[in-house]
């Protein structure tokens, strides 16, 4: 028995002394590449490996020097902050790490930028969103695989919840659908590889911030995607989420440090309420629920306050902007992340970028909500939000009823009556649904007269519109049994669909109507100054009948006028006088008609319009 005992130490021995011998291991440097002539001069470089921590970095290149190295609490990272001068050129450069007398050497590149600054356009009130869940839009011819996931999980398009095969070259083989459908801008949900249990196929569980999940195709594929985008006149926004990540990423498994998360021993829910950040009377105990809690027990909560958290973070959201010339980001949960990191991060964002727009996911469904979160606010006591653009949830909420109730359209004027606590109304995101919420039809229609009325509100009204994909097919539903339920398959995206509505063949007489009446509305806007950024004045509703003109600097014009009730109504144009002259003569957009400004207007209701 001692003999063995001895024979296992003395094997022991060897072992340890073989490790000791080993060169430094480098698995991964986040971020892969950077450029030169960066706003910034800082870059860090987040540097992964077996025991890395106890290597030693050097590194001779022009105009770059190492500034600082951090050691964290795992040996199996280490943080180096390199300082880059605006006189470093192109190029690679070697990095060593030594140990001992070993060394390795891993070769780095700065490459050169391909747009100026000012050249990365944004998303203004002229564009309008479509919105894709990459997923379930449509699966087309592209390099994907499961091969080196941890958990390899294919397609079922059986499962409610599961992946169904959609993929990046599914959306770059229908962009001409996209474009002939008239809208200017795709919003994609996150491309980030998600390698969960489940699968998580929304994307919302990143285990790399750095790829493409290969699920949906390559890094490559992504830009290429949005290359030919650009090149029909289209925008693409990026989803990103820094305020969670997946727990099966890296950092849960082997946590860089102990204030890497929040909360990082045991899982503590948030309580989804974010009144109580703004709220004046919020306990801290409910305030650091909201902030500090776990979205979902598979989202672990990252902390922001970290520097070395939040620079890693806005590090990444610059790299997709430059590697892959993306035109905005829209930003998922954004409250639930810490306020004061966030506001640094959009400023980061904007120096770098000045055009760039950043759009964040606030879901207050209450009037007067999104005022506190965006960029100027003058009611947030926390500080200035530095958020250009937020999400107008409590229109959502506004519009289901103002258009399906009996002369509900005055809900629509109550709510932007409330505009003056906006610090820019023209910066934020409408909509009527998205993944996150009810389609905003519950049921396919028998007629179109109401959708009609909500579509044009949505793409006339102040702001920058967003429309969920399979609105202009009609899709419907509710998040009943589960979300998938408002993300199914768009029909014709799949191999196998017995109908196909990416053509007028394969969509129904209804769905043709929809589609036709969408386009050209969405096509005119395109062309149109007054509602893309012309100034907003409405009257208040009378007999159901609701008014509002959109006028461009130059004058031109439009006036809309909805009928919101279920019956022929008449109103008396005395009150409009100012924007529609008795005795004028107007020119009906969509049916092409003159119409005289008489003292009174009928207008038929809408289900016969």
């Amino acid at each position: 028995m001692k003999r063995i005992v001895s024979g296992a130490l003395t094997l022991a021995l060897v072992a340890l002394s073989a490790m000791g011998a080993q060169k430094p291991k480098v698995d991964k440097i986040d971020p892969p590449h950077w450029w030169t002539g960066m706003h910034s001069d800082t870059l860090q470089l987040l540097v992964s490996g077996q025991n890395i921590a106890a290597a030693e970095p050097s590194l001779s290149y022009p105009g770059v020097t190492l500034a600082e190295r951090v050691e964290l609490q795992s040996p199996n990272y280490q943080l180096l902050y390199l300082a880059i001068g605006q006189d470093a050129q192109p190029g690679t450069f070697p990095i060593t790490f030594t140990e001992g007398k070993k060394s390795t050497t891993v070769d780095y590149t700065l490459k050169p930028r391909q747009l100026k600054p000012e050249e990365h356009q944004g998303f203004t009130s002229a564009d309008v969103l479509y919105m894709v869940m990459p997923d379930r839009f449509a699966q087309g011819q592209g390099q994907t695989t499961t091969s080196g996931l941890e958990y390899p999980i294919g397609a079922d398009r059986s499962a409610f919840d599961g992946r169904h095969g959609g993929n990046i070259a599914g959306i770059h083989e229908h962009l001409g659908y996209i474009d002939s459908l008239g809208v200017t801008a795709i919003w994609i949900n996150p491309v980030f590889e998600n390698d969960m249990p489940g699968g998580s196929y929304h994307g919302y569980a990143t285990t790399d911030y750095y790829a493409v999940d290969r699920r949906f195709g390559t890094n490559q594929e992504y830009k290429d995607l949005i290359a030919d985008a650009h090149s029909r006149g289209l925008k693409v926004v990026m989803d990103m989420i820094f305020n969670h990540c997946g727990s099966n990423h890296p950092w849960k498994k082997d946590m860089p440090a102990r204030d890497w998360f929040n909360n990082p021993d045991e899982y503590i829910q948030t309580n989804f309420r974010l009144n109580t950040i703004s709220d004046p009377y919020a306990s801290d105990y409910d305030r650091d629920l909201t902030v500090n809690g776990w979205f979902v027990e598979a989202m672990p909560d990252l902390n922001q306050r970290n520097p070395h958290v939040w620079k890693y973070l806005t590090q990444n959201s610059i790299w997709w902007i430059e590697e892959a010339q993306i035109d905005g980001i829209r930003m998922d949960t954004y409250p639930y992340a810490d306020f004061n990191a966030m506001g640094r991060w959009c400023k980061a964002v904007a120096d770098e970028y000045p055009n760039m727009n950043i759009v964040g996911e606030c879901w207050i469904a209450r009037d007067g909500g999104p005022a506190f979160w965006q960029k100027g606010s003058t009611v947030n006591v926390l500080g200035d939000p530095q958020l250009p653009t937020v999400m107008d949830f409590p229109m959502v909420y506004v519009a289901k009823e103002a258009f399906n109730k009996d002369g509900g359209l005055y809900k629509l004027w109550e709510h932007l009556t409330l505009d003056y606590l906006l610090p820019d109304p023209t910066h934020i995101l409408t909509f009527l649904d998205n993944h996150d919420t009810d389609r905003y039809l519950l049921e396919e229609p028998t007629d179109l007269g109401q959708w009609k009325q909500a579509q044009t509100f949505l793409l006339t009204t102040r702001g920058i519109p967003q429309i969920y994909y399979g609105t202009e097919l009609l899709m419907h539903g509710d998040m009943k049994p589960t979300d998938g339920n408002v993300r199914l398959d768009f029909p014709g995206g799949f191999p196998g669909d017995t109908t196909n509505a990416f053509t007028a063949a394969g969509r129904t007489p209804l769905q043709n109507e929809a589609w036709d009446f969408l386009s050209t509305l969405l096509n005119w806007r395109r062309t149109n100054e007054a509602v893309k950024t012309g100034t907003l004045k409405h009257f208040m509703p009378q007999d159901g009948i609701y008014v509002y003109q959109r006028k461009a600097a130059d004058g031109s014009d439009v006036v809309i006028m909805l009928n919101g009730n279920d019956r022929e109504a008449t109103m008396r144009t005395v009150q409009t006088a100012e924007v529609l002259p008795i005795g004028s003569t107007r020119r009906d957009m969509l049916t092409g008609q003159s119409l005289t400004i008489a003292d009174t207007l009928t207008l038929s209701p809408p289900a016969k319009s």
